[in-house]
């Protein structure tokens, strides 16, 4: 069975006839269980996510910030494996039909077995897979795999990358590009916002993939001036925050629902 990567790009094709970014919602799996995060997942979908991307729990989460670590801290005390995470998208993606990627450090996929990976992730529906930490120059034989199952390979940039750098990422990717800031920081939170709006300019320069912007994006307004300049908003230690501060499941559910909706109409203003 092939992978889903015709489904993300008709997805964020759709996004852009709309004349809107997309909206894009990541959680680990296995928070707070694996059967609970599948049902955070999909009310993340049904609330008004486009895409979502299921985060592989590790214990070194270098890009990460605290609250994301304090999530996938609480998944791997529960034992979640790499099956568990493929479930995960799996169910995720059957629920919804959305398109559902996974978001790793290269280790446990090296670990996993590349292709064995591809393959699996593929036969649940995964629609890609984002890769942070693994360099360019080292992905042939994942992109070898994934272009075979029919998955994506999406690449981080950020505002560092020089641009050559951006141009041989981009060619090397494929469903979008994920360019890394950060927004919110006390007191530089205008710089940093012209900080990605400047590297979105300068990866579309390079590439006609869909560039989506992962920034620390917590509200409406944030969300409306990212997709001002962005193809896509990425939204995740909002959701996670949202299950950690509830007192009870259900009340973590509505709540993640909620966002999803808030920040779907934010996308939908533009900044």
């Amino acid at each position: 069975m092939a992978g889903n990567i015709e489904l993300l790009n008709s997805v964020l094709a759709a996004a852009k006839a709309e004349n809107r970014a997309a909206l894009v919602g990541y959680l680990p799996a296995g928070f707070p269980t694996v059967d609970d995060g599948v049902r955070a997942i999909t009310a993340m979908l049904d609330g008004g996510c486009d895409v979502v991307e299921v985060g592989l729990p590790h214990s070194d989460p270098v890009l990460d910030g605290p609250v994301i670590q304090t999530a996938d801290d609480i998944a791997l005390r529960g034992g979640v494996r790499i099956a568990d995470v493929i479930r995960t998208v799996g169910e995720a993606h059957r629920l919804t039909g959305a398109p559902v990627l996974c978001m790793t450090y290269w280790n446990p996929v090296d670990r996993y077995g590349v292709e064995r990976f591809a393959a699996d992730l593929a036969e649940a529906g995964g629609a890609g897979c984002i890769l942070p930490d693994l360099p360019v120059e080292e992905s042939d034989t994942w992109r070898k795999a994934a272009g075979e199952h029919g998955l994506a390979t999406v690449f981080v940039v950020a505002p560092s990358s020089r641009d050559e750098r951006l141009a041989k990422i981009t060619a090397a990717g494929s469903g979008f590009v994920y360019a890394a800031s950060l927004m919110g920081v006390t007191g530089t939170r205008d710089s940093v916002g012209q900080e990605a709006k400047e590297l979105v300019r300068r990866t579309r320069a390079v590439t006609d993939l869909p560039v989506c912007v992962g920034l620390g994006v917590s509200n409406p307004e944030q969300a409306a001036e990212v997709a001002g300049f962005a193809d896509g908003v990425i939204v995740g230690s909002a959701f996670v925050k949202r299950l950690l501060d509830a007192p009870d499941l259900e009340t973590g559910l509505t709540a993640v629902r909620a966002l999803a909706g808030e920040l779907a109409e934010g996308v939908r203003k533009r900044g």
